[in-house]
């Protein structure tokens, strides 16, 4: 049995995540990097370089997602992709260029996965942007609709209000779904929350519209470790489809939202207005589909058992 698997883009928080997870669970694991003068720091963030065995496992490959070729040299031998884009680190705003250039480099990696025979299955990172806008212009009852992963961003919404992240995210999710339909690509998507980690600042461009999430009721963030065990829950699960929403928390009342603000801009003290604020938002999504795969799976990751990752947390 191949147990090769490609994890691009490795250098990101949850590529390496993946990889150091992949390499735990006996994979031999391709670690695909933008930039392979990163190799060093990715070794280091790993903190399991002094273990020969799983080392042994690791290959280490510089992949420029404009170059089909580092692609496939990637993938060589993998019978998996885990792919996340990146945006390019001398233009990392995310604006209308970026969005061209995530839906090159998706059409250019699904493109390489259907040329290698030994890929049985990709499993794309999107984002719950590509899921939660513009429903308001497009039903009139809205207010009661129940966002899961069979609904798609309006991107005619996310270019009037420049929100550029769901545009791209959104696209470039759809080309890949093109192409792997086209070409017989076995693909499933992990479209996350704002994801929790280390890197989170108020920069980030998910947070477009933050207030408008919140209010509406789909305003969703996800834990690292949650987020790595989904993903190794949709690849090593047969039966897994389509698009699987990733998150394990909403963000649906004042007392989340102070403490989220307070992670991307600590406050002095929160303003009046907020304490006085004790509605609870209706929530108006749901990750049911990937919760019962999440129950089915039963796998254990760094020792922690589901129970403790499921447990919801800012």
């Amino acid at each position: 049995m191949n147990s090769a698997v490609c994890v691009m883009d490795a250098s990101s928080c949850l590529g390496t995540k993946l990889v150091k997870c992949l390499l735990q669970r006996g994979y031999t694991v391709h670690a695909s990097l933008q930039n392979y003068g990163e190799s060093s720091l990715f070794l280091d963030e790993l903190e399991c370089d002094d273990d020969d065995d799983k080392m042994k496992k690791l290959k280490i490959f510089q992949s420029d997602p404009f170059d089909y070729h580092s692609i496939v040299d990637a993938l060589k031998g993998c019978c998996a992709l885990f792919y996340s884009f990146e945006p390019p680190h001398d233009h990392s705003t995310y604006d209308e260029y970026i969005g061209e250039v995530e839906v090159r480099a998706a059409h250019n990696v699904l493109e390489a996965c259907a040329q290698t025979d030994t890929i049985e299955k990709v499993v794309f990172t999107s984002s719950a942007t590509a899921i939660i806008w513009g429903h308001h212009e497009n039903d009139q009852n809205s207010a009661s609709m129940l966002l899961d992963e069979r609904h798609w961003s309006d991107i005619n919404v996310c270019r009037k209000f420049k929100l550029w992240h769901a545009l791209s995210k959104t696209l470039a999710e759809k080309t890949a779904w093109a192409l792997a339909m086209d070409r017989g690509v076995n693909m499933v998507s992990v479209n996350a929350g704002l994801l929790m980690g280390p890197d989170l600042t108020i920069k980030n461009p998910y947070l477009k519209g933050a207030a408008e999430m919140y209010e509406d009721g789909v305003f969703v963030t996800v834990d690292l470790d949650f987020l790595v065990e989904a993903h190794i829950c949709v690849y090593e699960q047969i039966s897994t489809y389509g698009r699987y929403l990733c998150f394990n928390h909403i963000i649906n009342q004042t007392e989340d939202a102070v403490k989220l603000a307070n992670i991307l801009s600590p406050l002095p003290s929160s303003p009046q207005s907020m304490e006085s604020d004790t509605r609870i938002i209706q929530e108006r999504i749901s990750n049911k589909k990937l919760n019962k795969l999440m129950v089915e799976c039963q796998p254990q990751i760094n020792g922690k058992s589901r129970g403790m990752l499921m447990k919801v947390s800012t």
